[in-house]
């Protein structure tokens, strides 16, 4: 079903927290919600597809995190993952969430793994879709290089750097590795999915830095371990964190990994269902 349907069931919200609005997308049904974690740079604009697969017998909730999409930015000028987990907690308690499922993407699963830490007994079950482990030299180069700003200019140039950003995150890792050593193999993204994406970077154009170094400063050796609640740690075979994740997930007791196939396999997405499906039960 399209996004851009009128038949579609994702409906859009505002809430208000203490540092002004967050937006969220959600399906709504009775029973325990699902909490959707969107990755950096985009919103939950990029998650709908899940929210329609995953929504058709549960209420699924997708906030954008703050400073993203068409959320109030950060309160903070350098928050970390924590500080970004309380302010989705924020969100999630004004919209009167008590218990819920909850999953996170790249960036989205740092905060959600922080989320399982701080509030454990109100998080059921926990997804962990591609979580990284930056180190050393290999760290510092991605604070360096990877999210640079898109300062707007008269010519619009500005707007081709933000596409190239984009379009070379689905060729090379990091994107700005573009040697054969860092060729991917995902393939490039149809052009209508990396406009809506980029339409999505240009809305957090000055704070979506926030959220990659939140995430690349994650000290996941250190946090991982002490998620208290049934975590499935899963990523697709061509997501480049997907080593990092398989390596991590024996760090976190009673964890279970799952490799699932390409994203850009026709199978990935009905995969994905059904494995995050039969672990929330």
């Amino acid at each position: 079903m399209s996004s851009n349907s009128p038949a579609s069931p994702v409906r859009r919200g505002f809430v208000d927290v203490p540092f002004g609005q967050v937006h969220y997308r959600e399906v709504r049904w009775e029973g325990r919600p699902l909490v959707l974690l969107h990755a950096s740079p985009g919103s939950s604009r990029q998650l709908v597809p899940l929210i329609e697969q995953l929504g058709t017998g549960r209420r699924v909730l997708a906030p954008d995190t703050a400073g993203f999409g068409d959320s109030s930015p950060h309160p903070l000028a350098a928050p970390d993952a924590r500080d970004f987990a309380a302010t989705t907690l924020a969100a999630l308690d004004a919209l009167g969430l008590e218990e819920f499922d909850l999953y996170g993407s790249h960036t989205g699963a740092c905060i959600a793994a922080e989320i399982a830490i701080a509030q454990p007994t109100r998080v059921a079950h926990l997804v962990l879709d591609g979580v990284g482990l930056f180190e050393g030299a290999f760290l510092e180069s991605l604070l360096a290089n990877y999210a640079p700003a898109f300062t707007p200019d008269l010519d619009g140039a500005y707007l081709s750097r933000a596409f190239q950003f984009l379009r070379d995150q689905c060729s090379f890792w990091p994107w700005y590795n573009r040697t054969r050593e860092g060729r991917r193999e995902a393939g490039i993204m149809p052009a209508p999915a990396l406009h809506a994406w980029l339409l999505e970077l240009l809305k957090a154009n000055e704070t979506y830095p926030l959220g990659y170094h939140a995430a690349f400063t994650w000290p996941v050796r250190e946090r991982l371990p002490m998620v208290p609640v049934p975590t499935l740690m899963m990523a697709a075979s061509d997501d480049p964190l997907a080593a990092n994740t398989a390596e991590l997930a024996p760090t976190l007791p009673g964890a279970r990994y799952e490799s699932l196939p390409a994203a850009s396999d026709p199978a990935f997405a009905a995969r994905r269902q059904a494995v995050v499906e039969s672990f929330l039960g």
